[in-house]
């Protein structure tokens, strides 16, 4: 039975958040301003659920201002490639993986990154989407740049709200938050959106949430194949609706390092370092099935590895890169799942960086 392999880029692939460092480097303040306009995403996809809009919108709603502070597409490749951190271990799991089945990546990341870390990786290319997106190709009037400006000095002084976890509507928000929803609605949709440049909006469609998800049924008909034959990794709010399309069909689907949007969708959750833990897993789904794989994580110790079915390279492997206590390794059942999202939230803090980690 042909199986495949699709993983999100940025969380189990990466370390990066491109897209953030990208506004950290070119715009003033711009880590402040990305994490602002990221929570307001948060707010229209979670919790508005705003009709035509996706988790991971976040990448168009900035590019106005990457295009007003002199981005270029050529300015993205070059930061991209010089920037690229990859999680331990990915470009061996990848071409572990590569050898049993298709595998593909699915991921709201600007098209320069994905060309920079698939030629680092040796991944090709053709089996990715990205969000496709040519700056050059945009103009700009000088008026428009500054009032561009003006805005993300407005934004970057807005706080950072933080989203309750029961949040249903925009009236469980405190009204403060509540407030700056409304700006922001007014900044986005009437103010950029009238400009010239706003053109953005309608023309660039990052691939998340929903799009993701169309990804995902794209490859299995291109293969031939079910959506109960994909495991599917990935590690925040972006991931949402891919998780669960797989889910809901049968497949595998994996948080690594997920913040409580992954850890809440997902059956499998992983902590770990190391991408090895991605291989082992892959290797007994590919292989065997997802009923395989459920068995060894109920069960994940030393023992029940080195007597399991998994590749005997990888569980060496896997041995060596920790000699001490395993990465953690868990089924997600509603007795654990908060307590599992509160931890894997903050083991991805930790590997990713505070800044990045808290991004949805």
């Amino acid at each position: 039975m042909k199986r495949v392999f699709v993983s999100d880029c940025e969380g189990p692939i990466s370390k990066n958040d491109n897209a953030f460092e990208v506004a950290s480097r070119f715009v003033p303040e711009g880590d402040r301003l990305f994490t602002v306009v990221s929570r307001y995403d948060d707010v229209l996809a979670g919790v508005v659920k705003k009709p035509g809009y996706e988790a991971g919108d976040t990448l168009k709603l900035i590019l106005p201002f990457l295009k007003a502070y002199g981005v270029t597409d050529g300015k993205m490749r070059e930061f991209s490639a010089e920037h690229l951190v990859c999680i331990p271990g990915i470009k061996d799991t990848l071409q572990y993986v590569r050898s049993l089945a298709p595998a593909f990546i699915v991921s709201a990341s600007y098209e320069h990154y994905l060309e920079a870390l698939c030629e680092v990786l040796e991944f090709p290319f053709e089996n990715t989407y990205c969000t496709r997106v040519c700056l050059d190709k945009y103009g700009i009037r000088e008026d428009e740049k500054e009032e561009l400006k003006r805005i993300a000095r407005e934004i970057v002084q807005m706080p950072v709200f933080e989203i309750p976890s029961d949040a249903e509507s925009l009236d469980d928000l405190p009204r403060e938050d509540l407030e700056t929803v409304r700006r922001l609605d007014e900044i986005f949709w009437r103010r950029i959106g009238g400009m010239e440049i706003g053109r953005v909006y309608c023309e660039v469609s990052p691939v998340g949430g929903g799009e993701k998800a169309g990804a995902i049924e794209d490859v299995v008909h291109r293969l031939g194949v079910a959506v109960a034959d994909v495991m599917y990794v990935g590690d925040s709010i972006t991931d949402e609706e891919a998780f669960k399309l797989v889910e809901k069909e049968g497949g595998l689907t994996v948080s690594f390092n997920g913040n409580q949007y992954a850890v809440r969708n997902a059956e499998i959750a992983v902590l770990s370092e190391n991408s090895i833990v991605t291989a082992v897993v892959a290797d007994m789904f590919l292989r065997f099935g997802k009923s395989e794989v459920l068995d060894l994580v109920k069960s994940w110790n030393r023992e029940t590895l080195g007597k399991s079915r998994v590749n005997r390279g990888l569980v060496e492997r896997l041995f060596r890169v920790y000699p001490g206590r395993l990465p953690k390794v868990k089924i997600i059942t509603d007795r654990n799942m908060e307590a599992l999202a509160l931890e894997s939230s903050s083991f991805r803090n930790r590997v990713r960086g505070e800044a990045i980690g808290r991004l949805g």
